[in-house]
């Protein structure tokens, strides 16, 4: 039999870039880090935040005397210092946290400078969805790193009165920072106060959209019937998220600082106040 004729090889044929051959996997890399670590570690940050709020009933019994407000500063510093100083391998926690933000961050301005929404033409739903996805990830990723320079690396430049938050008096330190010193609310405090409110609520926006958009890139939900589904639990997600970042917001910035730090040097029982290590 004759050999078979092999076909020839096009030597025009474009070359694809790495990105362009792992586009299918980053795209599945990109949504799942946006849902774990990143959106478990955001559920678990204002579940313990908003503790400002409702921490009083998380108490049990413990500390029975203290009032609503009172009880959520024990309880919030109780639960920052079993995380500071309980939580085994927090380092390395961190770390993995920290490369998973990073990975999302530069890939998601990737695919947002390259996407293109059409809301000017077709208003439609998902393509609001769309834009709004993408302008919340450009202030989330602003708001990220104030919050963490400014709380964790201690850049107190960037805090208005220059308070430096302490896992010690976590309460305290953290509304000096948001109201703009031990004083009370100042006009620098409500704007640092009001940025903290736009920044949770575009990450909560962010993440509860990503969750739809990542069952569709999964192909789990493939029918527009599953779509609607899941994004009605999508949407209740992230109603409670907001919820919990608002009652964090809200319960910091008008909460009086001076009593809070009583609370905590009190270890529970409120004593008199001084002033805090590095509030003015």
């Amino acid at each position: 039999m004759p050999d078979a004729v092999k076909a020839p090889t096009d030597l025009n044929a474009p070359k694809h870039s790495w990105y362009e051959r792992n586009y299918f996997l980053l795209r599945r890399l990109h949504s799942l880090t946006g849902i774990l670590p990143i959106g478990v570690f955001l559920i678990a940050h204002l579940t313990t935040n908003s503790s400002i709020g409702w921490g009083k009933f998380g108490l049990r019994g413990e500390h029975a005397e203290l009032g609503l407000v009172d009880g959520g500063v024990a309880y919030f510093q109780k639960e920052v210092t079993w995380i500071s100083t309980q939580i085994p391998h927090l380092m390395l926690i961190e770390i993995v946290l920290w490369v998973s933000i990073a990975f999302h961050s530069i890939l998601g301005v990737v695919y947002a400078l390259s996407g293109r929404s059409n809301t000017s033409r077709y208003a439609y739903q998902d393509n609001w969805r769309y834009t709004l996805q993408r302008w919340t990830g450009y202030l989330g990723i602003f708001f990220i790193f104030y919050h963490v320079a400014t709380l964790r690396w201690g850049w107190t430049f960037l805090v208005p009165g220059g308070t430096k938050w302490s896992h010690e008096f976590a309460a305290s330190t953290l509304a000096r920072a948001l109201q703009g010193g031990s004083e009370g609310m100042t006009v620098a405090g409500l704007a640092v106060s009001s940025f903290y409110f736009l920044g949770v609520s575009a990450l909560v926006f962010h993440f509860a959209n990503g969750l739809w958009t990542a069952a569709i890139t999964w192909g789990l939900t493939i029918s527009q019937r599953a779509q609607r589904r899941w994004g009605y639990v999508c949407a209740a997600i992230g109603a409670g998220l907001m919820a919990a970042g608002w009652m964090s917001v809200l319960g910091f910035a008008l909460l009086d600082a001076k009593r809070a730090e009583g609370v905590e040097r009190g270890g529970g029982h409120p004593v008199p106040a001084a002033v805090a290590p590095g509030a003015q």
